[in-house]
């Protein structure tokens, strides 16, 4: 996925950016990057990879390294960024979160139109924020390149520019499938993904971006260059899992949204009788917490922790980049609490069930310790596609999803043409799906959350809310 702050004000802005950028750091996991304007030097830049370590540990000597009133920070999940263009619109840095699907098609457009250059990475890759910016230098003006390169790709855009007058522009992607909210202070004004960071550091929200809005900012006034659009279809997995418990996107909190969808599933399991001889109610993984504290108060069973993670040096188990190396990490961080799981029936929630390894080692590991039996609730509708929008999953194949891999199991491609079905708990289809993932993973039970019931916990209108990855509907 990916994140990013800045900040134009009239003290010096790196610390705050800093501190900011550090603070999206649950959004990606490879390189990260800052840049600075100051009037002596003009604009300067920093960009590390933190897939062996955190970002403070690599950006920790930036605030003496660094200084300006305007600066920019970004998390990425992919290319290493905010990069320094030159271009007919300026000098500037530029740093983007989203997904180019056209990406083949956007870079021989470019070459046969331009007869130029892109500079490649490793492996011949060319990074996704230059061709952003190869888009946008086709137009005369900030406004009208992001507008166009936004219309060009195939997936989605937020983008965040410091320019060599200190000035920043922030635009949000044309479908705000991803939030980008703006905070003040007393004398200037920050851009986030996350709200709770702006909030940290004393900035006050005072505007959340709509679809494709565009807005200049000076540590003075925030003058919009592009008005919103009038559709949107926001992400609803952030709520279900990306984004952080202490931020909010379009007016709902997430850990408020966690709870209240657990609640939900916890009403729909009573609906069907389900979870019948449960003994604790327990979140997987720490994602999942939220959810399953709305189960406990819903169904009045106790909440529990039956494994308690060791984070001190494995923050995050999906830091290595290889599946196996996470996998050890994921079952080398639980450490059992063995009163609380032997002899006992437990109900997990996990925030969304994807490919299903590292869920199977934690099963497995709670039965090593004695668990009568474990049932496992998704938090989300079963995942049938992959994001064509954003980089939320290192799924690069479909089948690598453990829905699909089941109902190839099951009847071969003809499943595919009833996803709809499988997603259905009431369904011979359904009910199937969900027996067979509970074979392979050793559940008792298993349920997931509906569209339906996903859509009430946010509280938004679905129309304005992105389920592609459960539904396929775009």
């Amino acid at each position: 996925m990916g994140g990013f702050f800045g900040v134009v004000c009239k003290h010096d802005a790196v610390s705050d950016v800093f501190f900011g950028t550090d603070y999206h750091s649950h959004l990606g996991t490879r390189r990260a990057g800052m840049a600075a304007y100051n009037e002596k030097i003009g604009l300067q830049r920093e960009i590390h990879s933190i897939e062996n370590s955190p970002f403070r540990t690599k950006f920790d000597d930036v605030c003496q390294a660094m200084s300006g009133h305007s600066a920019i920070g970004c998390i990425s999940d992919f290319d290493p960024q905010p990069l320094m263009i030159k271009s007919s619109l300026g000098t500037y840095a530029i740093c983007v979160i989203g997904k180019i699907n056209n990406y083949d098609e956007l870079i021989d457009q470019y070459l046969s139109f331009t007869h130029g250059h892109f500079s490649t990475m490793t492996g011949g890759q060319i990074n996704c924020t230059e061709i952003i910016a190869a888009l946008m230098s086709q137009k005369g003006t900030f406004e009208e390149g992001i507008k166009f390169a936004q219309d060009s790709i195939d997936g989605t855009a937020s983008i965040l520019i410091l320019k060599n007058d200190g000035s920043i522009i922030a635009a949000r992607d044309r479908l705000g499938r991803l939030p980008v909210l703006i905070g003040q202070c007393e004398d200037g004004y920050c851009v986030t993904f996350e709200s709770f960071a702006a909030h940290k550091l004393g900035y006050e929200q005072i505007k959340e971006l709509g679809p494709g809005e565009i807005v200049h900012i000076t540590a003075d006034k925030i003058t919009q260059l592009s008005p919103p659009g009038k559709d949107m279809k926001i992400c609803a997995f952030l709520w279900s899992y990306y984004g952080y418990p202490t931020s909010t996107y379009e007016g709902v909190n997430v850990e408020v949204m966690r709870n209240k969808n657990g609640e939900i599933m916890a009403r729909n399991d009573a609906e069907l009788g389900n979870a019948v001889g449960v003994d604790h109610i327990g979140g997987v993984p720490d994602s999942g917490t939220a959810h399953a504290i709305g189960y406990s108060n819903q169904s009045k069973l106790p909440f529990s922790r039956p494994f308690i993670k060791y984070t001190p040096t494995w923050a995050r188990s999906f830091t290595p980049s290889h599946q196996n190396e996470r996998n050890k990490i994921a079952k080398m961080k639980q450490i059992a609490v063995h009163d609380l799981i032997a002899d006992k029936n437990l109900l997990f929630i996990d925030d969304s069930i994807v490919r299903g390894t590292q869920l199977k080692e934690t099963v497995d590991f709670l039965y090593d310790n004695g668990a009568a039996s474990v049932h496992m609730r998704s938090a989300c509708p079963p995942i049938m596609y992959n994001c064509k929008f954003l980089n939320f999953s290192r799924s690069n194949n479909e089948m690598e999803l453990i829905t699909r891999k089941i109902i190839m199991e099951i009847e071969g491609e003809e499943g595919f043409k009833h996803l709809d079905e499988y997603s259905d708990t009431k369904t011979e289809r359904g009910k199937k799906l969900r027996e067979a993932i509970c074979e392979k993973l050793h559940f008792k039970s298993l349920e997931f959350q509906t569209v339906e019931g996903i859509v009430e916990a946010i509280g938004i209108d679905k129309c304005k809310l992105c389920t592609y990855c459960w539904s396929g509907e775009e």
